[in-house]
């Protein structure tokens, strides 16, 4: 069941200033949030969006999910994860730079979407804010609840870290598999094959059918990693995630891949399409035009890892792109920080964007909402 915060609003856009806005970013830093962990942010975030005008509420999926109508138009919604890998850091603030878990990756884009919203009160529609579950994990179980059960919106934006100037237009996709082989018991010295070996080889197999270019730093050629390996004499395991570009034929390599290791099992964990949109996107044009607005250069740019804009477009077919502050080299770091002028000034970006999606997007309200298991 899904657990209202409130049905009320208690205040509204005045209340985001801008002390209101560092001090909400740092409270969700405060509140650790490794995936699977993520119910007492839901619960902060759900009556934050309340205090500033959202109809909130934590859903089924542990999704803490706000919602602003300003008239009749388009919806909009901006989707970031609350979720963040293990290892806690301290909080605090030097020089200008907020410093903690999250700080990147990707509580300051959340954080960022939550006030844009509050503040866009020239935006005349609906904008539907998201803070999703378990994106750090292989199935992103908050975003693919929330394709599931949610109306398809006319637009969406997704909070990931892209710098406040810069605006991704896609991700690689990914293929995660799972290698497994048993084998007798043997002593050491005994020339067939062990377990561990089997597993090894496994992974080489899988290097030489990518190729000599694969590798994570082109967005165009597929990415390997070897997440982890294990086992012994009579049992192993591998565990491989592949990053993937678009029109990757993912089936041909798992079947070749089967095909060149038949002492083991090869399955097919979870996979998800690459995405990517061209400049000419209509929320990529808006949050071009805000960033603009602030006196700075747009710069577009596409990322080789994967994100819940993979997980959204897989579903809905709509304009979209990635934006939020934050320096992505910084994900996961022990130093993991955000300048805090950049976080305020992706508010601004963002709330302007928001307005001009408002007044330029047809709104598509009676479009069928397909669900995934029809």
């Amino acid at each position: 069941m899904s657990t209202p915060i409130s049905r009320t609003p208690r205040a509204g856009a005045s209340s985001c200033t801008e002390s209101y806005a560092v001090g909400m970013l740092r409270r969700m830093l405060e509140i650790p949030s490794p995936s699977y962990e993520e119910g007492e942010l839901a619960a902060f975030l759900a009556e934050s969006m309340t205090e500033l005008g959202f109809d909130a509420r934590v859903d089924e999926a542990g999704n803490a999910v706000g919602e602003i109508v300003r008239g009749d138009g388009p919806t909009v919604m901006l989707l970031g994860h609350m979720d963040t890998v293990t290892g806690d850091l301290p909080v605090y603030a030097a020089e200008g730079r907020l410093y903690g878990r999250g700080a990147v990756d990707a509580k300051t884009p959340l954080a960022t979407m939550v006030c844009a919203a509050a503040t866009a009160t020239d935006f005349r529609g609906r904008i539907v804010v998201v803070g999703a579950v378990e994106e750090e994990t292989a199935l992103s179980r908050g975003a693919v609840h929330i394709r599931r059960t949610h109306p398809r919106p006319d637009a969406f934006v997704i909070g990931e870290p892209s710098g406040w100037s810069t605006v991704v237009l896609g991700y690689k996709g990914k293929l995660d598999l799972l290698y497994e082989v048993e084998c007798e018991a043997t002593h050491p010295s005994n020339p067939l094959p062990k377990a561990t070996e089997l597993a090894a080889g496994a992974w080489s197999a899988l290097l030489e059918l990518l190729g000599p270019d694969a590798g994570h730093g082109s967005f165009d050629q597929p990415g390997p990693t070897l997440v982890s390996i294990n086992g012994d004499i009579t049992t192993a395991k591998a565990e491989f995630s592949i990053r993937i570009p678009p029109g990757f034929d993912h089936h041909k390599l798992v079947h070749r891949l089967t095909e060149a290791v038949p002492e083991g099992r090869i399955t097919v964990v979870n996979t998800v399409e690459a995405c990517r949109v061209g400049r000419t996107d209509p929320v990529v044009r808006a949050l071009a035009a805000g960033i603009r607005k602030q006196g700075a250069k747009p710069s577009m740019k596409v990322k080789t890892a994967t994100s819940d804009m993979n997980t959204l477009a897989e579903v809905w077919d709509v304009p979209m792109a990635t934006y939020g502050p934050g320096d992505s080299r910084l994900d996961h770091a022990d130093d993991e920080h955000v300048v805090l002028s950049d976080y305020l000034g992706g508010i601004e970006v963002l709330s302007a964007a928001l307005c001009e999606l408002g007044a330029s997007l047809p709104a598509q309200a009676t479009a069928p909402h397909v669900s995934e298991e029809s």
